[in-house]
């Protein structure tokens, strides 16, 4: 089980500061989707630059020119970038196949799928790295979580590993953790506390015991 940390709301300099903070507990740092439209792909490239023993995931949600784009995000040093789980399936072909060319992984966020079985056995049968179950901001607000999506992706998956993302906190996590999924994707739960590296080096404690 690894633990990736997701930064949504940051620049660059804030990005930086905050990983530093909590580099020695996390396995993958995420360039949230906001990152991305405010600073473009050069905030991979300079995480990367600054952190070259973390893995890097570019969540750059591709829906289209999948190709181009996971060719485009691995030039600037992703090792992991997501794509959209509702794209077509040449997308993800397409992507799967850009992203062995570089050496790298893909991970798809189901956000907005709504048969999560269906396309979980599909997704596996491409070849991607990672499915990932993710209740959205917008959901979350209304009480909803993942867990369930959870279960059933782990249940029908045979190849993929599995992650889980939306709202995760400490005190939520040993639920999570229950699920055995392979990387648990935390953003508030670290960046809003007001002790990042205990809080953080607590949650890859609970996940190293699983």
């Amino acid at each position: 089980m690894e633990l990736q940390l997701a930064l949504d709301l940051v620049n660059i300099p804030e990005a930086k500061e905050l990983i530093k903070e909590v580099a020695p507990y996390i396995d993958i740092v995420e360039i949230g989707t906001p990152v991305v439209i405010n600073e473009g792909l050069r905030a991979v490239k300079e995480i990367k630059e600054a952190f070259p023993d973390l893995k890097v995931l570019a969540d750059l949600k591709v829906m289209d020119a999948a190709g181009y784009e996971v060719m485009k995000a691995s030039e600037a040093g992703a090792d992991i970038i997501t794509i959209l789980g509702v794209a077509e399936d040449m997308t993800i072909k397409g992507a799967v196949e850009e992203a062995k060319n570089q050496q790298k992984q893909i991970l798809v966020d189901m956000i907005g799928v709504h048969d999560i079985e269906g396309r979980a056995k599909e997704l596996d049968a491409f070849g991607v790295d990672y499915i990932c179950v993710h209740t959205g901001y917008d959901l979350q607000a209304i009480g909803k979580n993942s867990f369930e999506d959870l279960m059933t992706i782990k249940r029908v998956v045979k190849h993929a590993k599995v992650a889980v993302a939306g709202g995760i906190k400490l005190s939520t996590l040993p639920e999570v953790i229950k699920a055995k999924p392979d990387l648990i994707i935390v953003g508030g739960g670290i960046t809003g506390s007001e002790d990042k590296p205990a809080t953080a080096a607590e949650m890859q404690k609970l996940i190293k015991q699983g």
